[in-house]
């Protein structure tokens, strides 16, 4: 079977192959996006084109309006290929940021009415540093966040300056977000699993791995895509995203979620970034180790965890970065931080 694969290549030629493979006369071979390999070797996903659509039908209704987008995401994820498709099914090629000096340059460009934008938490950080970033990001009738934890703090900053964001989970398999501010898009199903897994089932799910059958029949059971991560329902029904089921290191004989030890030092004043990964140790099995982006000791790490978390989840080791390693896609790389452990 022939598959579309917009993974390489110049933007402007995943764009117009995009457009031509929603554009054809009957259901095309499936697109295939990779994953983004941050924690293990990249997944090649597959997406027909129905579920592509469904994905941007049910996200221009959520949001209530539609209109041209800004890419400022790499072409070759799922986020920047969902970009891509929901300007071109709104009848508007997507502006790049790519052919732009600068973001709000880029915004410039969109012309009047409703425009969009989806971003990772950490452009999110940094546009709202400059005033020209924040004035530009006033002018988007949505901004989308995903990719990452989004810390409160974030949030509560881009209100204040007047930046509607919506806040979205999903992955490749299932064609990008499909949970927007803790709610499952219309016909999306969301369920949680005896563990806390966070399961998703609906029109967006992807046909299956082309590389691995085997790794498919294990994550589509029943209509249901398994993901990785665990959740839990608020009180009023919104899924928190906990982190990774294997973000759940055993150190010491303690359970430690790590993306909580991070997300609680990410609050520190001193900190402008941070992860949290367990790292092999013969004397507690696991380490947990902290990569921080500020100015931290250990002890005031583990201080600063202790005051709202069990003591045994502080951090044993500090490692204190000039910035975050990211992956492309705005992701922490956690091999690289694996290897500067």
């Amino acid at each position: 079977m022939d598959f579309l694969r917009p993974v390489s290549g110049p933007t402007r030629d995943v764009v117009a192959a995009l457009a031509d493979w929603l554009d054809a006369p009957e259901e095309p071979a499936p697109l295939v996006v990779e994953t983004s390999g941050s924690t293990g070797r990249p997944k090649q996903v597959q997406l027909s084109r129905r579920a592509v659509l469904a994905s941007v039908m049910t996200s221009r209704r959520r949001l209530g309006a539609s209109g041209p987008w800004l890419l400022a995401l790499p072409a070759s994820y799922v986020a920047g290929v969902q970009v891509i498709c929901r300007s071109l099914v709104a009848g508007h090629a997507p502006t790049l940021l790519e052919e732009h000096a600068s973001f709000a340059e880029a915004a410039d460009a969109l012309g009047e009415g409703d425009r969009f934008v989806s971003l990772v938490p950490t452009q999110l950080h940094r546009l709202l540093d400059t005033a020209e970033g924040e004035e530009a990001l006033c002018t988007f009738h949505t901004v989308l966040l995903g990719g990452g934890p989004i810390d409160p703090s974030l949030r509560v900053r881009a209100a204040k300056a007047g930046v509607r964001i919506v806040a979205t989970y999903g992955s490749a398999e299932t064609a990008g977000g499909c949970v927007y501010d803790g709610l499952p898009l219309d016909g999306v199903g969301l369920a949680l699993g005896p563990d806390g897994r966070i399961r998703i089932a609906g029109p967006t799910l992807f046909d299956g791995y082309a590389d691995d059958p085997v790794l498919t029949e294990q994550v589509l059971v029943d209509g249901w895509f398994h993901t990785a991560d665990a959740g839990r329902f608020d009180e009023d029904g919104r899924l928190v995203v906990l982190g990774r089921l294997d973000d759940v290191v055993v150190s010491g004989g303690v359970n430690v979620p790590t993306p909580a030890v991070a997300a609680r030092l990410r609050q520190h004043p001193d900190v402008t970034a941070a992860e949290v990964l367990g790292i092999p140790d013969d004397e507690w099995g696991m380490r947990v180790v902290a990569f921080v982006v500020g100015d931290l000791t250990l002890e005031q790490a583990r201080d600063w965890v202790g005051q709202v978390h069990p003591r045994t989840w502080a951090p044993r080791s500090v490692v204190a970065l000039a910035e975050m390693p990211l992956l492309d896609n705005g992701k922490p790389d956690r091999l690289r931080l694996r290897s500067l452990a």
